[in-house]
């Protein structure tokens, strides 16, 4: 067959029915059937077998991961559930905490970062609060000092009564809620969009260690701050002054005390001012030469090197 008339069913030469004519390559001449069978079958097996083969990895796969998961159910005993689980979306959280609160019938602890609490924030957990202190249940929150200047916190703990203990530090650590020190509850992603629902007793054991040492320094909310003791700088700007001497930014500053980055720098300039520096290094000098490069020392606590420390000099309590 000349090539020009098989032009119009190209196929003939794409599955090589027709091959070229060795003598003459201006013409076509059939191949051999057994050989066209041959060939077109073992594409098609090589594609079966692949596929088989995947099949099995598969299947290898989730048995593998089955086993997985009896393991996991049978080393969790001593324990309900999993011992870290994770929540994923706001309405997941709230339900695991409904349920944690219903389930609670001794404290809650919980820390509290940023600054002053909105009041819509407030009202998110009210009704798990009001419903563990009808319950006898104590609770203990931990917050940033600059919580102390918002509304809605005092109004909220006055509601409360009793039932509620607060605490104020210059600043804490991310947000987290104990109950009966059994079941706790962090955040998993930066919006907390997402938590974590810790159950393994050393992991809960750890956090209730963390929270109480925070407790014991913290000032009760009742109680006024502690005077620096330098005259012109507020406590808030003893804590900036300690951060700066860290080497911190503004923003990172700001984020850590709860407030503003604007009013950060509001309170860097006015302590630049009341120390008499006309640069970011020498305000530097200036906050060691002052003692403000970090916290405050606990009244009664020993000076490095002076066993009782010296009377008449003690800090202020730590915060």
């Amino acid at each position: 067959m000349p090539r020009r008339d098989a032009e119009p069913v190209p196929c003939l030469l794409e599955l090589a029915l027709l091959h070229p004519d060795p003598d003459d390559m201006d013409f076509l001449v059939p191949t051999a059937p057994q050989e066209v069978m041959t060939r077109l079958l073992r594409g098609m097996y090589d594609e079966i077998s692949e596929s088989h083969r995947r099949v099995g990895s598969m299947v290898s796969a989730v048995e593998r991961y089955a086993g997985l998961g009896r393991w996991m159910r049978e080393s969790s005993t001593g324990t309900e559930g999993t011992a870290i689980r994770v929540l994923d979306g706001l309405s997941r959280i709230q339900s695991a905490m409904d349920e944690a609160t219903q389930a609670c019938t001794t404290e809650v602890l919980t820390v509290q970062p940023g600054g002053i609490r909105r009041e819509h924030e407030l009202s998110e957990g009210l009704h798990r609060a009001l419903t563990l202190r009808n319950r006898g249940v104590r609770m203990r929150d931990l917050y940033t000092h600059v919580a102390r200047h918002g509304q809605g916190l005092l109004t909220y703990l006055e509601l409360m009564g009793d039932a509620v203990e607060a605490r104020t530090l210059d600043e804490v650590i991310d947000r987290l809620i104990l109950f009966d020190r059994t079941v706790a509850f962090v955040p998993a992603n930066a919006d907390r969009t997402m938590a974590l629902e810790l159950r393994h007793p050393a992991l809960v054991e750890y956090l209730v260690t963390v929270f109480e040492r925070l407790w014991q320094l913290a000032i009760p909310l009742t109680t006024p701050l502690p005077d620096t003791g330098i005259e012109g700088i507020s406590h808030r700007e003893r804590a900036i002054a300690a951060l700066l001497a860290e080497g911190h930014q503004d923003a990172v500053i700001a984020e850590r005390l709860g407030i503003s980055v604007r009013t950060c720098r509001a309170h860097i300039a006015r302590l630049s001012e009341t120390l008499g520096a006309t640069s970011r290094t020498q305000l530097g000098v200036r906050i060691a030469q002052a003692g403000l490069d970090g916290p405050p020392r606990t009244p009664g606590a020993s000076s490095p090197g002076t066993p009782g420390g010296t009377p008449g000099q003690e800090s202020t309590a730590a915060s």
